[in-house]
């Protein structure tokens, strides 16, 4: 019987391995300059798309706990500013100053980019065509493992420092 069912396995396709980030994916940053995820391998990377005229734009005060929290051990927190929900400052330099003084915001911040439809981001189009992951509305968050590979997303109401996202994070770090 066992052997019946080790011929069985041998002869079964592999499922495909969860698909790492396509190289060379970079974000303008809101600083100028570039945002390059290759640069950032080896450690995790929490992604989130932000908006500041949201509800949950508070959660920016969260989202540096996190960076001042874990960068001393290697976890990036990205913030996207992203008008496709129709809730962002008009200008980079807007968002930039509005981060800067309501949340002494040093996290680094991308360029306003699309995270939704055909003219999303390249990081955005590999979630949504590898992963089935695409934001439905401000703060979804994904952490990105150490290897490029997708390791888990939220939802906007979800916490950034919610233990379901510390816990993961926490997993990744040395």
């Amino acid at each position: 019987m066992r052997a019946a069912v080790l011929a069985l396995a041998l002869t079964l396709p592999a499922l495909p391995a969860a698909a790492a980030m396509p190289p060379d994916l970079r974000f303008a940053s809101i600083d100028g300059g570039e945002i390059a995820l290759d640069a950032l391998r080896g450690h995790p990377v929490l992604v989130v798309n932000t908006a500041s005229l949201c509800a949950f734009t508070p959660q920016y005060d969260d989202l540096q706990a996190l960076s001042d929290r874990y960068a001393p051990r290697g976890l990036t927190v990205l913030a996207v500013p992203s008008n496709d929900f129709r809730q962002e400052l008009a200008s980079g330099d807007e968002v930039k100053d509005f981060c800067a003084v309501n949340f002494d915001h040093t996290i680094p911040m991308t360029e306003i980019s699309h995270v939704t439809g055909a003219a999303a981001h390249p990081f955005y189009r590999w979630l949504s065509q590898d992963h089935g992951v695409t934001p439905g509305w401000n703060f979804h968050k994904v952490l990105i493992g150490p290897e490029g590979e997708l390791v888990q997303s939220w939802g906007s109401a979800v916490s950034p420092t919610s233990a379901a996202i510390t816990d993961e994070i926490e997993a990744l770090l040395p």
